[in-house]
Parts: C-alpha cells; sequence; structure tokens
C-alpha cells in the first residue's frame, strides 16, 4: 500500500466519523400538533374535549435546576356536566408533558 492510499483512507474514515457523530447529535422537535394530539388522547378518557389549543413556538422553560425549551397549550372539557379548562407544558424535544394544572 502507497501513502497516496492511506492518506485517502484516512480521509475518508474522518468524513465518515464526522458524518455519523452529526446524525447521531442532530436532535429532532417534535411538532406542536404532535404534542396537542397526545395531550387530546388522554384527556379524551375523561370526558368530550370542546377545545384545544396549543403555541406553535417553543419558549424556554426553567424549573429549577432544569431547563429546557417547551410548548404551551390547553384543553377544555366537560365533566360531569361541568365545563373544565386545564394549561399543559410539554418538552418540545421529546413530547413529554412536564406540567398539567387547572386555570
Amino acid at each position: 500500500m502507497n501513502w497516496k492510499t492511506f492518506i485517502a483512507g484516512i480521509a475518508v474514515g474522518a468524513a465518515a466519523g464526522y458524518a455519523v457523530n452529526e446524525t447521531l447529535h442532530h436532535t429532532v422537535n417534535v411538532s406542536a400538533e404532535t404534542v396537542l394530539a397526545k395531550v387530546k388522547k388522554a384527556f379524551k378518557e375523561n370526558g368530550p374535549i370542546d377545545g384545544s389549543w396549543i403555541q406553535m413556538t417553543e419558549e424556554d422553560y426553567e424549573k429549577y435546576p432544569f431547563k429546557t425549551r417547551v410548548y404551551k397549550g390547553g384543553v377544555s372539557l366537560t365533566k360531569d356536566g361541568e365545563k373544565k379548562q386545564y394549561e399543559f407544558i410539554a418538552d418540545s424535544k421529546t413530547g413529554t408533558v412536564l406540567d398539567v394544572y387547572p386555570i
């Protein structure tokens, strides 16, 4: 094997390693629509949903000592003949609901 082939092999290996590293560390956020669908599915078990909304843009959220980007939204439903409204906070990277509270 000559030195040109050896150098070419190192270059190809380095480029492939860089590409794999970038692919593995690239995070794709869950869409706001997907998060809202997940929340609505969970709330439907408690009664029919009258309305729902979600903020389409992410915002910073800090609950000591954790910092993340979140979507905020809400759901209104009828339970036992009474209208109830809830707001939720969901992690934008995983779609995990971090908090739900009545309004």
